[in-house]
C-alpha cells in the first residue's frame, strides 16, 4: 500500500481535487467547512486503475499551518504538488517543493487545477513552464504536469493513470520488524476509547500486540486496527492506520509521539544531523540558534551546535549537533526540517546521523567530524544487517563472509541485533553472538521470520475458509507451499505452535480457532451413517455407500475426527469396532503363534472382503506381519 500527499499554496484546490478524485471531503472540521481552507491535515483513499489501495493525506496550504503539513507529508510515498492554472507558482508552493526536496520525496505529480479558467492555451503553457522552472534541481524535477478541473472533471482520468503508473515503480516500504507509527490524529470513539492514526513504518503492528507510546514510555495493547476504515488484523508497513488502544487514556497521548513494540527504541535529547541550508535562506545557520525540528509528525524546539564551522551559508551544508527541549524519538537516517518561527520560514533539513551521541561534542575537533562521516556511511551495526537482508536466512560463518566485517567488529554488532529483536538464530537459544558467527546455525531477520508465520497463518485460514469441516491443513501442502527447506520448516511450524498462532495434529496444521461444525441437517446425515455402522460393526457399509449418504466433505470430516477409519480403498470401519477388532486379534495372538484371513473371518462373522482389508491395513500399521497364508505379530 502507498501513501500520497498533497501539497501546494493556501486556495489552489487541493482539498477540492482529493474530494473530487475520491469522493471524501478532506475538510472534516466545521471551521474548515466554513473558511474553505484546510487548516489541519485531511484524509481520504482511492483506488487506482489497478486495484491497488492509495490511501491521501490532504495537508494545508497556508503558512500559517505549515506545521501542520508538515506532520503530514513525513511517511508518504508520492507528492501531489497542486498548482492553480489561473495564478501559477506561490509562495507557499514553493516553500513545500522545497521541503519535499529535503525530505527526499523523489516521486511526484503536479495537478495544474482550476484549467477550466483558462481559456487562453498561451497562458496554461506558461504556467506549466513556471512550475518546471520552479521544479529544476529538486527531486521532483521529472514531474509530470497534467491540467485538470476538480469542476469539469478534465483529466481526472488521466490524473489516476499517471499516479497509477508512478506507484507500479514505487517500492513499497521495507518490512524491518520494527514497526513505527508517527501519531498525527488522537481521538476517542464511544465504546472503544482511545484512538491514533499515523502512517506505518518499518514494520507490522497486529491486533493483540503490546506496544509501547514513546517518548513518554506508557504500555498498551492494540485492541483493534482499521485502514480505510476496515478491520484488518494486522497492518503492513507504508499503510494509513488507526489503531484502537487499550490500557492509555486519550489525555495522555499527543500528536508526535510514537507507537512502537516495546523494547528496542528510546528518546534523545541530542542528536547529531547532517543539514542542508537552503539557498534562499534568510540568514547563514550559526551557532546557539533556536529553531524549530520536525521530523515524522514531531515538533519540538531544537537548539543549534555547529560543528567545523562558524556557520553554514545558505546554499551549502555542514555538521551540526541539535539539542531538544523536550525528548524525541527517531533512529538513524530519518528525514528532519528546520524552521525559525518568527518570521515563519524554512530554514533547511537533512538527515539523522547520531540519534543517540554519548555527549555534546567540541565545535572544531576534527576526530568528531571524521567520526560522523563514518558513522554516515553505516555503522558496524547497518552493515551487518543490509548483508543478511540480501542473503537470509544464512549460516552464522557465511554471513561473517558476507559482512566483510573483522570478527571482533561483527560479533559486536550481532550482539546489538540480536539485543534489539532485529534478528535471531533459529533452533538454538542463547548462544553469544562469537559461537553464532563460527556456526552452522541460521540467522534470519526477525521481519522475515515474522513474514513466514503470517505466510502460514494465511495459507491455513484461506484452507479452513474453502474447506470448514476439514480438520485443518496436510503438513506436507503447508511446507510445499512455503517452499522452505524441511528443518527451516520444522522450527517455523515449532515456533508457530509455542507462540499458539497454530496447532499440530497429526499430519495437520490449523489455527487454534478453527472447530468443525456441522448444521443440524448434516448431524441427522451424520446420526444416521453411524448408527448404520453400529449396527453392522464389522459389515459395515462401503466407502462408496458412506460417501453417497452424507457426502464426500463430511465423510472425510469423519475420518479426521477418528470416528471412522479406512483400512482400504474400499473398506471403512467404525473406529471403536476396528479397535475392538485389533483387540480381540492381537489376544488371538497372544494365545496362538498364527492368525489367517479365515480365522479372522469366522472370528468376526463378516465376509473375506472385510478380513483381508482389516489384515492387510494391519501389516501396514506393523501390528503385524505376513508370513505365507498366516499373520503373525510383530
Amino acid at each position: 500500500m502507498h501513501v500520497i500527499g498533497t501539497a501546494g499554496h493556501v486556495d489552489h484546490g487541493k482539498s477540492t481535487l482529493v474530494h473530487a478524485l475520491t469522493g471524501i471531503n478532506p475538510d472534516r472540521l466545521k471551521e474548515e467547512q466554513l473558511r474553505e481552507m484546510t487548516i489541519e491535515l485531511g484524509f481520504a483513499w482511492l483506488t487506482l486503475p489497478s486495484g491497488e489501495a492509495v490511501s491521501v493525506i490532504d495537508v494545508p496550504g497556508h503558512e500559517d499551518f505549515i506545521r501542520h503539513m508538515l506532520a503530514g507529508v513525513g511517511g508518504i510515498d508520492a507528492a501531489l504538488l497542486i498548482v492553480a492554472a489561473d495564478e501559477g507558482v506561490m509562495p507557499q508552493t514553493r516553500e513545500h517543493v522545497a521541503i519535499l526536496n529535503l525530505l527526499q520525496v523523489k516521486n511526484g505529480i503536479v495537478a495544474l487545477t482550476k484549467a477550466d479558467l483558462v481559456q487562453d492555451a498561451e497562458w496554461l503553457e506558461l504556467a506549466k513552464n513556471d512550475v518546471s522552472e520552479m521544479l529544476k534541481d529538486t527531486t521532483l524535477a521529472n514531474a509530470k504536469i497534467i491540467p485538470v478541473s476538480a469542476r469539469t472533471k478534465q483529466g481526472l482520468r488521466e490524473l489516476l493513470a499517471e499516479l497509477d503508473a508512478l506507484l507500479r515503480e514505487t517500492p513499497v516500504r521495507r518490512d524491518l520488524g520494527r514497526p513505527r507509527l508517527a501519531i498525527d490524529r488522537v481521538f476517542t470513539m464511544t465504546g472503544f476509547g482511545t484512538v491514533v492514526t499515523g502512517t506505518l513504518i518499518d514494520g507490522k503492528l497486529r491486533v493483540g500486540d503490546d506496544v509501547e507510546i514513546l517518548p513518554s514510555g506508557l504500555q498498551a495493547r492494540i485492541r483493534g486496527l482499521q485502514t480505510h476504515k476496515t478491520k484488518v488484523d494486522m497492518a503492513q508497513p507504508g499503510s494509513r492506520v488507526a489503531v484502537n488502544l487499550t490500557g492509555v487514556e486519550v489525555e495522555q497521548i499527543e500528536r508526535g509521539q510514537v507507537v512502537t513494540r516495546p523494547g528496542w527504541l528510546t528518546a534523545t535529547n541530542l542528536a547529531d544531523v547532517h543539514l542542508d541550508v537552503l539557498a534562499d535562506a534568510p540568514h547563514p545557520l550559526r551557532h546557539n540558534l533556536q529553531l524549530e525540528f520536525f521530523t515524522g509528525a514531531t515538533q519540538v524546539i531544537a537548539r543549534t551546535r555547529v560543528l567545523g564551522a562558524q556557520e553554514i551559508e545558505p546554499g551549502n551544508s555542514g555538521w551540526v549537533q541539535l539539542e531538544f527541549e523536550h525528548s524525541v524519538t527517531m533512529v538513524k537516517n530519518d528525514r528532519f526540517i528546520l524552521r525559525q518561527a518568527s518570521p515563519s520560514q524554512t530554514i533547511g533539513g537533512g538527515t539523522v546521523v547520531d540519534p543517540h551521541p554519548q555527549r555534546r561534542h567540541p565545535r572544531f575537533r576534527p576526530q568528531v567530524l571524521r567520526q560522523l562521516e563514518t558513522l554516515a556511511h553505516g555503522s558496524p551495526d547497518e552493515i551487518l544487517f543490509e548483508a543478511l537482508q540480501h542473503v537470509e536466512p544464512i549460516e552464522g560463518r557465511l554471513l561473517l563472509q558476507k559482512s566483510n566485517l573483522a570478527q571482533a567488529v561483527a560479533e559486536t554488532a550481532l550482539t546489538n541485533l540480536l539485543a534489539q529483536g532485529l534478528v535471531l538464530a533459529i533452533g538454538v537459544k542463547d548462544a553469544t553472538a562469537s559461537a553464532l558467527l563460527t556456526s552452522h546455525h541460521w540467522i534470519i531477520t526477525t521481519a522475515t521470520w515474522q513474514n513466514w508465520l503470517d505466510q502460514m497463518t494465511a495459507l491455513v485460514s484461506e484452507y479452513h475458509h474453502r474447506n470448514p469441516l476439514r480438520i485443518g491443513m496436510l503438513r506436507e501442502e503447508v511446507k510445499s507451499r512455503l517452499k522452505l527447506e524441511p528443518r527451516l520448516f520444522d522450527e517455523l511450524l515449532a515456533e508457530a505452535v509455542r507462540t499458539a498462532r497454530m496447532v499440530s495434529v497429526e499430519s495437520f496444521i490449523r489455527l487454534p480457532t478453527h472447530v468443525v461444525k456441522f448444521n443440524s441437517q448434516q448431524q441427522a446425515q451424520i446420526s444416521r451413517l453411524l448408527k448404520t455402522f453400529e449396527q453392522n460393526r464389522f459389515t459395515p457399509p462401503s466407502v462408496a455407500e458412506a460417501e453417497a449418504q452424507v457426502g464426500a466433505e463430511i465423510f472425510n470430516a469423519l475420518l479426521e475426527q477418528g470416528k471412522l477409519i479406512k483400512v482400504s480403498n474400499d473398506v471403512v470401519f467404525l473406529m471403536t469396532a476396528y479397535q475392538e477388532m485389533v483387540k480381540r486379534i492381537v489376544e488371538h495372538l497372544h494365545a496362538n503363534p498364527t492368525i489367517t484371513v479365515a480365522q479372522v473371518r469366522d472370528l468376526f462373522g463378516a465376509s473375506r472382503k472385510y478380513s483381508l482389508a482389516l489384515m492387510e491395513y494391519l501389516d501396514q500399521q506393523h501390528i503385524t506381519r505376513r508370513m505365507g497364508d498366516e499373520r503373525v505379530l510383530r
